[in-house]
């Protein structure tokens, strides 16, 4: 399915107040991207995170990295305020990933959970690169094909996911790879109710514009309990670490 901006920035606004909290799996990829790349660098002057939302890799940065200068920027507005009371001195562009250009070239890009919404890799990783001081770092996040899968299964919506070696191979002609790896997380709720609960939350539900008819919620959560007695939600998650 095509990836419509304008529907992602309304879902994501909505969604903004309860991401952290649900955002269980996302939180799970941002731990591993922070650990990971603190194993290579831990000391930036200047850092640009892309998609930053309600500040949830954020406030990992802060933790874990020494900086000097904090960019951050999303889709949505409102995000500022998110990233301003973890980083009060943050500089917030509001806008497309694709479209930023920072006021100064940066030593640390980092994004979680954002990449897939992103319709042209190769372009993102152009602009990544030519934001980047020499020997910068690239560190992301981003899913699979098989992310959702139980979703698609049922009703065939699903992102154009790239797979692991699709994106290694966009990434590698700009950047180094330092660190890849592939990993997969399967939450399972009491019903397919909270399964869809859940992606709202998280606002995923901008996989779909169109709004479900109160039979077609029973339909696909009779479905859902056939053949997935377990409630499951598979999450398929990558993480790369690239160096200019």
């Amino acid at each position: 399915m095509q990836i419509n901006p304008k529907t992602v920035k309304k879902q994501f606004e909505k969604s903004l107040t309860t991401y952290n909290e649900n955002a269980v799996v996302q939180n799970l990829m941002a731990e591993k991207l922070v650990n990971e790349l603190v194993k290579f660098r831990s000391n930036f002057e200047s850092v640009l995170e892309l998609g930053c939302g309600a500040g949830l890799l954020t406030k990992k940065i802060v933790e874990n990295v020494r900086f000097s200068k904090y960019f951050a920027n999303d889709l949505v507005e409102n995000s500022e305020k998110y990233v301003k009371s973890i980083v009060p001195e943050a500089v917030f562009y509001c806008g497309n990933a694709q479209r930023i250009k920072p006021s100064r070239k940066v030593d640390l890009i980092v994004s979680n959970a954002m990449f897939q919404w992103i319709d042209n890799l190769s372009k993102i990783s152009e602009n990544c690169k030519n934001s980047l001081n020499p020997s910068g770092i690239l560190a992301f996040t981003s899913f699979s094909p098989e992310n959702y899968k139980e979703i698609k299964d049922l009703t065939g919506l699903s992102l154009e996911y790239k797979t692991f070696d699709a994106v290694k191979e966009i990434f590698e002609k700009d950047f180094e790879i330092i660190y890849s790896e592939e990993f997969r997380h399967t939450m399972n709720f009491s019903s397919p109710l909270e399964v869809l609960a859940h992606m709202k939350n998280t606002g995923v539900n901008s996989l779909n514009s169109k709004h479900w008819t109160v039979g077609e919620v029973k339909e696909f959560c009779a479905e859902y309990m056939e053949k997935y007695p377990q409630n499951p939600l598979t999450y398929a998650g990558m993480i790369f670490i690239c160096k200019r």
